[in-house]
Formats: C-alpha cells, sequence, structure tokens
C-alpha cells in the first residue's frame, strides 16, 4: 500500500488486517508533522493492535517517486511476507484543486508524478508477486470518470491526475486479464472526514458534512472478497457497502446536507 499512515489509507489498512491480511506501507512522514495526525510508525502500530498480533504491519520510510523506495516496498513485502496478492495504490495521493493560471509547474509536476506515474510504478513493480498470487489484485483510490465540463475544467491538473489513476486501473484490468489479476477503483460517494478534508477543503465545516473514513474501509474489503471476473470497474464506497447489505449509511456520520466528494454529481 502506498501511504496509509493515517486517513483512508489507515481505515482501509487496520480492516484488511482484521480480516486476517498483512500490511506492507510506504509512507514519508517518519516523525510527527504538527498539520497531521499519525506516523508511519503510529500507524503500524495500531494495525498490529487492530490484528491482534504483532508484525501485521511494516512500515517502510519512502517516496513514492523515487523507484528505489518503490523496490525496497516490494522486497520488504516478499521478504517478510512471502509475496504480494494486492497493490493499493494510492493513499499518498497529492491534492491539487488549483486552477490552471495559478497552479505552479512544481506543483503541476508533482501531482502527476505521485498520482499518475506513482500509480504505475508500484503496480508495476508489484506485478511479479500479482502473477503468482492465487488471487491477484490491484486496487487504486481513484474516481469513475466523469467527463461534465464542470468537472474537467474545474481544475485540469488534479484531473489529470486522478482520471490517469484510474485510466491505467482499467488498463490494467484489460492488459492482466489473462493473468488472473483484477483491477478496480474505489472512492468516496462523499467527502471524507481526513486531515486533508480539514486542511484544504474547509476546515470544521466541511468535516462535519463529511462521512468517516470507515465507509472507505468496509468498501474495500467488500471490493475485495469479489471474484476476479469483477474487474476493470470503477466503484463508489457507498454503492460497495449497500450492495453488502448495509441499508443505512446514518452510522458512517456526515450532518445533513452531505458533501458529495470531487467529480461525483449528486442524485438528481
Amino acid at each position: 500500500m502506498s501511504g496509509g499512515s493515517r486517513g483512508i489509507g489507515l481505515a482501509i489498512a487496520v480492516a484488511l488486517a482484521e480480516r486476517g491480511a498483512n500490511l506492507v506501507l510506504l509512507a514519508k512522514t517518519d516523525d510527527p508533522d504538527p498539520r497531521l495526525p499519525g506516523t508511519i510508525h503510529t500507524a503500524v502500530a495500531e494495525i498490529g493492535g487492530a490484528a491482534g498480533r504483532e508484525g501485521a504491519a511494516v512500515g517502510v520510510v519512502g517516496d513514492l517517486r523515487s523507484d528505489d523506495d518503490i523496490a525496497r516496498l516490494v522486497a520488504t513485502a516478499g521478504d517478510r511476507f512471502g509475496g504480494i496478492d494486492v497493490c493499493v495504490n494510492n493513499n499518498a495521493s497529492v491534492l491539487s484543486t488549483i486552477p490552471t493560471a495559478e497552479i505552479t509547474m512544481k506543483r503541476y509536476d508533482l501531482t502527476q508524478q505521485v498520482n499518475t506515474r506513482g500509480t504505475f510504478a508500484l503496480t508495476k513493480a508489484c506485478l511479479p508477486h500479482l502473477e503468482r498470487a492465487e488471487q491477484g489484485r490491484v486496487v487504486t483510490l481513484s474516481p469513475p470518470l466523469n467527463l461534465s465540463p464542470d468537472w474537467l475544467g474545474r481544475y485540469p491538473a488534479y484531473m489529470l491526475g486522478k482520471y490517469g489513476m484510474s485510466l491505467l486501473t482499467m488498463g490494467f484490468a484489460a492488459e492482466f486479464a489473462d493473468l488472473g489479476i483484477a483491477a478496480n477503483c474505489l472512492w468516496p460517494e462523499t467527502t471524507i472526514a481526513t486531515a486533508a478534508v480539514q486542511n484544504l477543503l474547509g476546515g470544521d465545516e466541511a468535516t462535519a458534512h463529511a462521512r468517516e473514513p470507515q465507509i472507505m474501509a468496509d468498501a474495500a474489503a467488500v471490493l475485495l472478497a469479489q471474484p476476479l471476473s469483477v474487474t476493470g470497474r470503477c466503484f463508489l464506497d457507498a454503492e460497495l457497502v449497500r450492495a453488502a447489505g448495509v441499508a443505512d449509511l446514518g452510522p458512517y456520520g456526515g450532518q445533513d446536507p452531505i458533501d458529495y466528494d470531487l467529480f461525483v454529481d449528486p442524485p438528481a
């Protein structure tokens, strides 16, 4: 998993560990950041506690833009747990909701390097292990391709990074079909109460109208339980948990009016 030291990634990691998975995380947060909760070390401890066993998670401090760091991540998973069954992209995603006239080229490059290139590089590095797995899977946290001019034009640099992740994942699904590897995208229907929403999308007011990360964790678990024939699709979290029998999403939080996430159109 890229990222996973906090927020959605950590919630997914905890949920999978509770179901018996072992996790290897690549994240940059080695030391505490006053603006953000947790580090890769506190995440590893929390995942182990949730799983009820030490060693359920291993943290690799590194940068998704570094091929050497990705290689260390993959090697760690192979050495520690004997292989890789699931590649989870991209909790290390860069959020850049900045118009074209205002975004710097440095920020543009970071957005593409972490989002699209990071997804490609990590999946490519995991591929030899996924080919050997009984049920190899790729899960990418990226949105359905909503080609409404409204979404295409709000912040094209970020749109390109996130849609690029989705296109890559659908491409992987087609390319890897004969290898028995499923590849799908997962995206929140609503905003999720994370540090990114708190710091970048509106503070306390924004988080009040956002659901908790647990809905993404539960949705990821549902997605990974699907047969390998379910591939090349972009799912919303609410769609998956409802299909699993959760009729009331109220316990996941979010005051009315709920805030729908980027690239998701509210119901008509």
